[in-house]
Order: C-alpha cells, then sequence, then structure tokens
C-alpha cells in the first residue's frame, strides 16, 4: 500500500530486547505516573496481559485527521478521494516514529488508516510503556467476538424460487423499482461478514470480479483473517465462507439465479465482499480492516488502494457486543465516521438481545453515522427479538433503531447452492442497503449523499404505534426507540433530492478564496475560504437563470496529492489550471463535472499557488 504499512510483522525477540529496544526508542516525554497510563487503557486488555503474559490491542494516537471540511463535498468520487487523503496523510505523518519502534523491537504489528491507530501484540510490561508515550491517545481492547447467537435457522419448507420472495414484495422493491427499470444497476453494494460463496448461482452473475468468463479478486474481494480461518484458511486469495452466515445475507442484498429464486433487493448491482471473522469470531481490528478496504479497495496483495472504487452502502450483518470484551462502545466510532464521510451508507444489524428497551448496546448499531435497523415480521410486527433503543451504552441516549424491514422466516442462499429460511435482524439490514442501491440506480446523483438516502427513507417508511415506551418516548411519537421511524417502503426518488446550486469544490489544495462569476449579467461574489474544500456560489449571493455563462476561480497553496475538482450546477466546458508559482498554464476541454489538473499535466510542489478555473453555462 502506498500509504501506511498494512501488513504485519511478525517476529520472535526474548524479553530483554523488547525491553531494551523501547526504552532507548520510546519518547523523550512520555506520560508521567501510574494512574495515568493506566487510564489510557481498556481493563480487558490490562486483565488479559496480566492473565497470559501476552495480548493484543489497538494503539490509538493522540492526532487523528480532521474529516470536518469534507463534509461540504458533493460528489461521491471527491468525498472519497479527499476522505482518503486526509486519513492516509494523517497516518504516515504520525505514526512513523512509533512503527520504527515497534519494529526495532521486533514486536508484532499493523498499521491500519481508516483511523490513525495500530494494532500491537505484546506483554505487560511493553503495553506499560506504549501507554506512556505521549502520542498514544487510548488503548482498546481487540477481542475475539463471536456472532450474534440471536441468529436462527430453519428448513426451506415452503414453496421458493417462482419470482420475488414475500419480503421483497412487501416493501414493494418489484413493483416499485423493478417494474420502472431500477434493479441497482450502476451501483456496488458491499458486504463484510463470515464471507461469501461468491459462485453461488444467484450471487455469482453480481460480483463484480466476474466478468461473465474469468474473476478477477483484485479490488473486490479481501479476507481481514490472517491465521487460522478454518475451512477457508487465512488470507484467502478469493472468496470463501467458513461459517454460512455471509452467504445467507449477501442473498438479501443482491441475490438473483436467474430462475426464479428472486431473493434479494438489488440484483442488477454488483457486490464486493470482506471476510471479518474466523469461524463466527471477528475482533474490532477485522472489523476495521474490512471497513477501510471499503473505503479504497485493493489489489491481492493489499497494495496500491483506489477510492474511485468503493461502493455504495455496505451492509453488516454482525455487532461487537461487551459481553465478548468489547468493552469501549467507543472503539470503532472514528472508523464508521470516515467510511460515511466518504459518501458510503453504513447500514448496520440493530442486534437479537430485545424486546428488553436499551438493547442496542453494540457498536456499529449504536453510532449516529450507522443507519440502524431492527426487524419486523410479515404482519407489520416489530419481531420480538429485535433489539430496542435508547442507547445507554454511550451515555448518548440516542434513538435506535432508525428503521425495520423484514427479518423474520427470510428465504435466501446457501453455501452449496441452496436456500434456506433465516430469522435475525442479519437479514433486516441488507434489504436497507439493497434500498439505497435501488435509489441510487434510480437517481444516480444521490451517489454520495448519504444524508439525502437517509432522509428520504426515513421519511417514506411507515410508522406503525406501540405500547412500548422505551427511553420514556411514546411508542406514538416517531421517530421512538422500538420502530425507530418505521417499517421500510419503496418508494422512487427525484432528482430534486440532489439538486444542488451552483458551487465546487477541490482537492490537492488548501483553498483561500473562491471567485464566482455570471458572464451573461456581471455580477461577481468572492467566498473567503478557510481551509474548506467547497463553496457554494448560491450560498454568496451569486444569481443566475439556466444557460447563463458562469465562471469560478478558487485559489491557494498546493498541498499534498493530485490537483483537481468538481463542479455542481453547472454544464463545464472547459477548466484552466494554473500554477503562478512557475508559470505553468494549461486548459483542460471537458464537458465532464470533475476534472484532474495533475493528471492533465500540472506540475506542482508543495506550496506553490495554484488556481484552478472552471467555466460552464448554468443548469
Amino acid at each position: 500500500m502506498k500509504s501506511s504499512p498494512a501488513a504485519g510483522v511478525r517476529a520472535s525477540a526474548t524479553f530483554a530486547t523488547i525491553l531494551l529496544a523501547l526504552a532507548l526508542l520510546l519518547p523523550a516525554s512520555p506520560v508521567r505516573g501510574q494512574s495515568s497510563w493506566q487510564a489510557k487503557v481498556d481493563p480487558w486488555v490490562l486483565r488479559t496481559a496480566e492473565r497470559d503474559r501476552q495480548t493484543n490491542y489497538l494503539v490509538f494516537l493522540s492526532e487523528q485527521a480532521d474529516l470536518s471540511p469534507v463534509h461540504g463535498l458533493r460528489s461521491k468520487d471527491a468525498k472519497g478521494a479527499a476522505v482518503f487523503e486526509r486519513l492516509t496523510e494523517v497516518a504516515q505523518r504520525t505514526q512513523a516514529p512509533l512503527l520504527h519502534d515497534l519494529a526495532a523491537a521486533e514486536l508484532p504489528h499493523r498499521a491500519f488508516w481508516i483511523a490513525n491507530m495500530i494494532w500491537v501484540e505484546s506483554d505487560l510490561a511493553t503495553l506499560q510503556e506504549l501507554a506512556r508515550r505521549s502520542d498514544v491517545a487510548r488503548i482498546y481492547a481487540n477481542p475475539r467476538v463471536a456472532m450474534d447467537s440471536g441468529f436462527t435457522q430453519r428448513r426451506a419448507d415452503r414453496a421458493g424460487g417462482a419470482g420475488p420472495e414475500p419480503n421483497l414484495l412487501q416493501i414493494g422493491a418489484p413493483q416499485v423499482f423493478w417494474s420502472a427499470g431500477f434493479t441497482g444497476q450502476g451501483v456496488v453494494l458491499a458486504s463484510q461478514d463470515s464471507g461469501y460463496e461468491w459462485t453461488h448461482p444467484a450471487l455469482q452473475n453480481q460480483y463484480r470480479g466476474w466478468d461473465g468468463v474469468g474473476a478477477d479478486h483484485s479490488y473486490n474481494w479481501h479476507d481481514a483473517i490472517h491465521s487460522g480461518g478454518g475451512s477457508c484458511g487465512a488470507d484467502s486469495p478469493v472468496p470463501c465462507d467458513d461459517n454460512g452466515h455471509g452467504t445467507q445475507t449477501l442473498g438479501v442484498l443482491v441475490g438473483d439465479d436467474g430462475a426464479g429464486n428472486q431473493i434479494g433487493m438489488a440484483p442488477g448491482a454488483r457486490w464486493i465482499g470482506c471476510r471479518n471473522m474466523d469461524e463466527g469470531v471477528g475482533t474490532p481490528a477485522t472489523y476495521a480492516e474490512c471497513f477501510q478496504f471499503f473505503l479504497a479497495p485493493t489489489d491481492l496483495n493489499d497494495q496500491n488502494p483506489d477510492p474511485a472504487l468503493a461502493p455504495h452502502a455496505v451492509a453488516n450483518s454482525w455487532v461487537c457486543p461487551p459481553s465478548e470484551g468489547c468493552t469501549d462502545p467507543e472503539v470503532l466510532r472514528a472508523v464508521v465516521e470516515s467510511v460515511r464521510a466518504a459518501g458510503i451508507v453504513v447500514v448496520a444489524a440493530a442486534g437479537n438481545s430485545g424486546s428488553a428497551c436499551a438493547t442496542v448496546a453494540d457498536p456499529p448499531a449504536i453510532y449516529d453515522a450507522s443507519i440502524t435497523v431492527g426487524s419486523e415480521n410479515l404482519f407489520g410486527e416489530v419481531s420480538n427479538f429485535s433489539s430496542r433503543g435508547p442507547v445507554t451504552v454511550d451515555g448518548s441516549n440516542r434513538i435506535k433503531p432508525d428503521l425495520l424491514a423484514p427479518g423474520e422466516d427470510i428465504r435466501s442462499s446457501t453455501p452449496g447452492g441452496g436456500y434456506l429460511s433465516f430469522s435475525g435482524t442479519s437479514m433486516s439490514a441488507p434489504h436497507v442497503a439493497g434500498l439505497a442501491g435501488l435509489m441510487i440506480s434510480a437517481v444516480s446523483c444521490l451517489a454520495g449523499d448519504v444524508d439525502a438516502i437517509e432522509t428520504f427513507i426515513e421519511e417514506t417508511a411507515q410508522g406503525f404505534t406501540s405500547g412500548e415506551q422505551c427511553g420514556g418516548v411514546p411508542g406514538d411519537q416517531f421517530p421512538n426507540n422500538t420502530y425507530g421511524h418505521g417499517f421500510i417502503i419503496a418508494t422512487l426518488p427525484s432528482e430534486s433530492l440532489c439538486t444542488v446550486g451552483i458551487g465546487g469544490a477541490v482537492s490537492g489544495v488548501d483553498p483561500r478564496r473562491a471567485r464566482c462569476v455570471n458572464g451573461t449579467t456581471g455580477q461577481s461574489v468572492q467566498i473567503q475560504l478557510a481551509g474548506e474544500l467547497s463553496w457554494d456560489c448560491g450560498a454568496g449571493g451569486l444569481l443566475a437563470d439556466p444557460g447563463d455563462r458562469v465562471s469560478q476561480l478558487v485559489f491557494g497553496p498546493a498541498t499534498s496529492g493530485p490537483i483537481g475538482g468538481s463542479a455542481s450546477g453547472v454544464s463545464v466546458r472547459q477548466v484552466t489550471c494554473l500554477n503562478a508559482t512557475t508559470g505553468q498554464n494549461l486548459t483542460i476541454q471537458s464537458t465532464e463535472p470533475s476534472w484532474d489538473c495533475t493528471a492533465a499535466g500540472l506540475l506542482v510542489s508543495p506550496g506553490d499557488r495554484v488556481s484552478q478555473t472552471v467555466r460552464g453555462v448554468a443548469l
């Protein structure tokens, strides 16, 4: 990988060698005092280090990437590229000293950039030394987490294979989207789970790595299991399922064998996958590794990450419960927030710990950045097993779930090419990820606009009243902690959901100001920028009618990464890229809404004064 190392370093070392290397290499100004270093460490890590003499954990560094300037970007590609650039820049710059020390001490470790963290395996003495470092903010537990045991299974004793399954008809996907010609074409959906039988007849043709003749698993599959791995082994180079759960949940997302087994919400979409569990057991590190792969997929050597190949939505039919050692609910929050900031819809199963209140208690379902889905039966009743809110484990009292979807007696694919029926919120979550895919297929400008997608699904959901009052929220108020906003209903979105005014966004520069000009009327407005990567000419006061000649100029010093940008609200005709420091000037003739000055030949060094001017016609 071009960013921080992704491969773990494994070697043996004597206890004396480890202590000597760390003593020589640790910063001169560590955090002092036993109580201060212990306060940084999750209690599970301390207990296992004392009991087992060796433990593994996630070291969160003090500096984390600021993704707030990215929120104003409009296109999914621009968001993904900007998030990737910011995350990897912080990781490369701040991890280097610690990675050097870990390598010198011959400690097993694996670096991440999805959040600025490093997985480490060590003894208690080394753990203490790492916790004393001033560049370490927190040490999180990394236990092996068993899959939610509330997932149930029974024989597929009812008829199937004669068209869309009842759960899909209940939502209305075939009647509303499919009948209008939108089955998910042009959309990529992802799932991280126990793995996938990619050759299943209901899944193979939808796999992005299959072209109808041969398979290419690069950028389409990643295995986060690096030891063990059951029947699949470790680091499987091809999609493989050592448990069956992943094959089942993926079927609800995209499944269709072309012979009547229509089991998936978005059968016209393509899918990519990541295995995050070893025979049904995962860790926060494996979950984070899959999220990192989805934000910027890599080749099979975990190299050359490319955020342009990221999926539109990710289905997560798993939870990380405290009962298995995930005692800190914050462990995956930054990871999930990074994925959403990149314009990727994150859907999470609520869990199967109902019907008690406050049972939505595990990552990633507890996070505001996740769209959390509970289960409902085919009669419009919330499933007894479906977890309820509010979220109390992190003190937020957040209302969850957000939505309900079918989760009882759901017929889906199984390893071996067969079909069975299953129940659990694991089956509910892929319905919502699939619905997001159908929406994007119908209205492509929704790609990357997670807020608009979530709001539309919630506003079109069918609310049901309930006698439950979890968290003191009445069951006839929406959202509530039983139904959320209600049961998802397929509704065609319109282009108006993502209609935006005239504006733009850039990458590779630190913008100082933007100037918007209506060449037809002569009006000009200037917008001062303080590091924001995007601007809104309309909010700055520019008035324009469709057909008006509009230009936008943005100026600022070059930072790192490719110089480029995108424009909204205009039909682009021409882009001028200028390095005012060197005098190089080039023009790109294009009708595309985005451009890449670097690819077009602009040469810059960090600090060079760069401007980009886009000219076009107002839409």
